[in-house]
């Protein structure tokens, strides 16, 4: 197994329309029999990774069906969201399970936050080079 991997920032406008570079993971993410590649947004200031709700109906999940509420914080105090595990495939890294805030609503992205993203991660930015590195909780010595 690979110990390390590293991924480039990417270019993304802020909310008030500038371009920066963030970083952003490449990872495929799948439910059941569905799976979707999509790009998370590592955030050490997130507690909980974050789901948009048309990502989660996009990998079949049925709201109705959920029975974890979640309660959310900070911009996202207002919106309901449920808890949904789903299995993810990030570089060449065995698959890992991940817990996200199925929130319902497309006003946020893809969150990669504390719990569990960074119990399964370790993370090393270099910011100044628009770096990133992934080492998995496994490959720790």
């Amino acid at each position: 197994m690979i110990e390390a991997q590293r991924f480039p920032f990417l270019e993304a406008k802020d909310i008030y329309g500038d371009v920066d570079v963030v970083p952003n993971l490449p990872l495929t993410l799948t439910y059941g029999q569905s799976s979707i590649t999509v790009s998370g947004l590592l955030d050490t200031g997130a507690s909980v990774n974050v789901l948009p709700y048309s990502v989660g109906c996009d990998l079949g999940a049925i709201w109705e069906e959920q029975n974890f509420s979640v309660q959310l914080a900070g911009n996202l105090a207002t919106v309901e969201a449920k808890g949904l595990v789903l299995s993810a495939q990030i570089g060449d890294f065995h698959p890992v399970t991940l817990v996200f805030a199925w929130s319902q609503t497309d006003d946020v992205p893809i969150l990669l936050g504390r719990m569990n993203f960074f119990l399964e991660f370790d993370v090393c930015f270099y910011r100044s080079r628009s770096l990133f590195e992934l080492r998995p909780k496994s490959s720790m010595v």
